[in-house]
């Protein structure tokens, strides 16, 4: 067992392990091991999605791991064809990881793609844009979110990729306050306003892509690198501590071991030594003209963010 990892409470009495493992883009023949191995280093905390097309895999790193269910929070999503048939979604997600609960269920994105569609995750019409309901009200979804919730077959639900704009949508019929929002949040796309929006309504900010993407430019950093230097750590440490510290959690991604278990390590050790000075410090990096969006899939609807092109956020960023 490696260090204790922080948790944060959850809306509805529950806590969070602050450090998951992240499975998107993760091979399946790859995930067994790497979740098999981030159970056994000291992850208690797994992300998944039926979207990914490697729950099972996941399921299988799991019972491998030796790990009892009960100690292991486990989050899976619902993909954008399935928002008519929330309960059949997360049947399936259950089945493929051989689980009868998850911990947390999410709503992948506020898009819902047409379940009849020529493709069973990115339908198109015949001018190969998104084949988006466009008559669909994230209400209908939310209900059915909170059905499941009722019945047991999660413990907590939330949202991804939603932003102020969308939940002021859903937020005055919800019966339940989304637990989470999972977005992309990192050094480079810090999304102040809607931190500050989310905590401001007990919505426990998640962030996918901590570590910016693949060769990210993040590691170059130089203020992620000078404060690295100062502790005697990793800049891939200090992104992820930098997060932790802002009551963030984090959600890195890795099919390498050694990386898997320094992902870990070096986010609590920066966690507990990051000043409250050199948290505001990295806060202020994006705005020196270093802003950058990496996750902005073509969808054809203005989801409300700042810092995406074509999209109209509920208030200008500051």
């Amino acid at each position: 067992m490696s260090l204790e990892v922080p948790k944060i409470k959850l809306n509805n009495g529950t806590e969070i392990p602050a450090i998951g493992l992240g499975t998107w883009q993760s091979k399946p023949e790859e995930v067994i091991a790497a979740v098999e191995y981030a159970l056994k280093h000291g992850y208690r905390h797994i992300d998944c999605a039926f979207a990914y097309g490697n729950e099972k895999e996941v399921g299988e790193g799991i019972r491998r791991s030796g790990v009892p269910r009960s100690e292991i929070f486990i989050t899976s999503k619902l993909w954008c064809t399935w928002h008519h048939d929330v309960e059949g979604a997360l049947d399936q997600s259950l089945a493929s990881l051989g689980v009868d609960y998850l911990d947390l269920y999410l709503v992948h994105w506020p898009v819902h793609l047409n379940p009849r569609g020529n493709h069973s995750h990115f339908p198109t019409k015949e001018d190969g844009s998104r084949d988006v309901v466009t008559d669909w009200p994230i209400s209908k979804t939310w209900e059915q979110m909170e059905a499941v919730l009722a019945k047991g077959k999660t413990k907590a639900i939330g949202v991804s990729n939603f932003s102020e704009k969308i939940l002021e949508q859903l937020l005055p019929t919800a019966k339940v306050v989304p637990a989470v929002d999972q977005i992309e949040l990192h050094l480079y796309n810090p999304q102040h306003d809607l931190i500050s929006y989310l905590k401001s309504k007990g919505i426990v900010p998640q962030a996918y892509s901590p570590l910016g993407s693949t060769n990210s430019p993040l590691f170059e950093d130089e203020v992620a690198k000078k404060i690295a230097h100062g502790h005697n750590l990793q800049p891939s440490d200090i992104l992820l501590g930098y997060l932790l510290a802002k009551d963030i959690v984090v959600l890195p991604k890795s099919v390498t071991p050694a990386r898997i278990g320094t992902n870990f390590d070096g986010a609590i050790a920066a966690y507990k030594a990051l000043t409250k000075e050199e948290v505001e410090e990295l806060d202020k990096v994006a705005a020196s003209g270093k802003q950058k969006r990496i996750i902005m899939p073509a969808w054809g609807v203005d989801l409300g963010f700042a810092n995406w092109p074509g999209q109209t956020p509920l208030r200008p960023s500051l």
